[in-house]
């Protein structure tokens, strides 16, 4: 199938990595993260310099963050119907115009030939004369200079600034502004319409910047194998600059790099978080000893930081409908040396009741994580919201009748849609008179991580 083109080259460089993540996250409905992170593990990417998997990534992360801004400056230049170019180079022409609009620091001649030989790489030589052409178009429509301000001549950058267009291709901001800062800043329309009414347009300018901006690689230690000082140091040894964040066991990397070989890899030392999702299992607050249900667990990172919240003591039963999504959190339970966990696939265990607690991290919108999710723009719709709300509800409600009276049940989303949060966590309650609401938080993102809502409620001594 022409969709399943493939590299073919003798070996990776940084722009035909970053295509064949890209033709992956359009044939697959995985995270672009763990798509990067199998293919610069591969054998092929290995011999990949730090320099060049820093461009990958940012090559991925840019151009599935901006794809509805790439199309509106690639459409005009394109005189086929879009579905008679081929899926792979669409993929080709976005990578090509992110680096001639987006990325100052690459020379368009190099970004244009670099690009164009991709389609040597992927079997596609018959394209290069489309692809150049295409691309030297593109390259004509930015100029050097910046604007003051949003305007249909002026494309938004990642550093919160604004390149001047050579024309005026984006929709005007005064006339249409829901359209600007969908197509300036590559989100659904539906979802900017949606953020301008709620939250004014300062506001959400600045959420569309925020979600733009490369996200700072944040660290959760493994206080069950090293201490947060000491994993600063080790770092600091290995002359990788690094910070104390927020939360007790954060650590904010201040420069991109490779997970895997950062020093306490293989020792469990550490896993990636975010702040915002640490506080989560912190909110549940679990003592040793307890019995608590995960009910969506993988990829286990707060399943995990519950059973160090626990020091390792009581049962942590991981519940997750996708068996290779469990086989993840069993990987990262065994790396960080926990064995608290037990993951149940097809979910037995619920037929039990008797739990001293329970999270509820719901499949959500994902809209507080656009920017290191930023795959969610071209998939959510906004009628899903409807759908999520109704799993997210049923979830909720069995985790409730599983924790014995007195019991504590957190619930979170990654999202800052209110229906999916405090809206949600109203109607339970409401229905559900012996259930009361200690404590809810909403993290608005940039402010300073990531955004998503938790709320801690009680299962009654009667039940709920």
């Amino acid at each position: 199938m022409i969709h399943d083109v493939q590299f073919a080259g003798r070996a990776y460089d940084a722009r035909s990595l970053a295509l064949q993540v890209l033709l992956d996250s359009s044939r697959h409905d995985g995270f672009v993260q763990e798509l990067l992170d199998r293919h610069l593990s591969a054998a092929q990417a290995r011999s990949l310099s730090a320099a060049d998997r820093r461009l990958a990534t940012q090559l991925c992360y840019g151009v599935l963050r901006r794809r509805y801004t790439l199309m509106t400056l690639l459409r005009p230049l394109v005189t086929r119907s879009p579905d008679k170019v081929e899926p792979w180079l669409w993929d080709a022409l976005h990578l090509g115009a992110y680096q001639l609009t987006l990325l100052t620091q690459i020379p368009p001649h190099a970004a244009i030939h670099e690009t164009v030989e991709l389609a040597v790489k992927f079997n596609r030589s018959r394209a290069k004369g489309f692809l150049n052409a295409v691309l030297r178009a593109c390259a004509g429509q930015v100029t050097m200079d910046r604007a003051a301000g949003p305007a249909a001549n002026a494309l938004p950058m990642d550093d919160g600034s604004f390149r001047r267009l050579a024309q005026p291709l984006l929709p005007d901001p005064e006339q249409a502004p829901a359209e600007y800062l969908a197509r300036g800043f590559g989100l659904p329309s539906w979802l900017a319409a949606r953020w301008l009414e709620r939250y004014g347009r300062e506001e959400a300018f600045r959420l569309g910047f925020w979600f733009l901006t490369p996200t700072t690689l944040t660290l959760r230690v493994n206080p069950l194998r090293t201490s947060r000082e000491a994993f600063l140091q080790a770092l600091g040894q290995a002359s990788i600059c690094a910070e104390p964040g927020s939360h007790p066991q954060a650590v904010r990397l201040r420069e991109s790099a490779h997970v895997r070989d950062l020093p306490g890899y293989d020792e469990g030392w550490f896993c990636v978080q975010d702040e915002s999702a640490m506080q989560v299992a912190s909110a549940l607050a679990p003592k040793p000893g307890w019995r608590v249900l995960d009910l969506c667990s993988a990829p286990g990172g707060k399943t995990t930081h519950l059973a160090e919240l626990m020091g390792d003591q009581g049962r942590i039963i991981a519940c997750d409908i996708d068996e290779s999504r469990l086989r993840t959190v069993r990987d990262l339970a065994r790396r960080l040396h926990l064995k608290s966990v037990l993951t149940d696939r097809h979910q037995t265990v619920l037929t039990e009741g008797n739990f001293d607690a329970a999270l509820v991290d719901v499949p959500c919108g994902n809209t507080g994580v656009l920017g290191k999710r930023p795959e969610v723009r071209s998939r959510l719709r906004s009628e899903d919201l409807k759908h999520l709300v109704l799993v997210q509800r049923r979830l909720l409600k069995r985790a409730l009748e599983k924790v014995k009276p007195g019991g504590v049940v957190v619930y979170s989303t990654c999202s800052i849609e209110p229906e999916e949060n405090q809206e949600l966590v109203r109607g339970i309650i409401n229905s559900q008179p012996k259930v009361l609401l200690e404590e809810e938080q909403e993290v608005v993102p940039g402010r300073p991580s990531d955004g998503g809502y938790w709320a801690r409620l009680r299962k009654g001594d009667t039940g709920a």
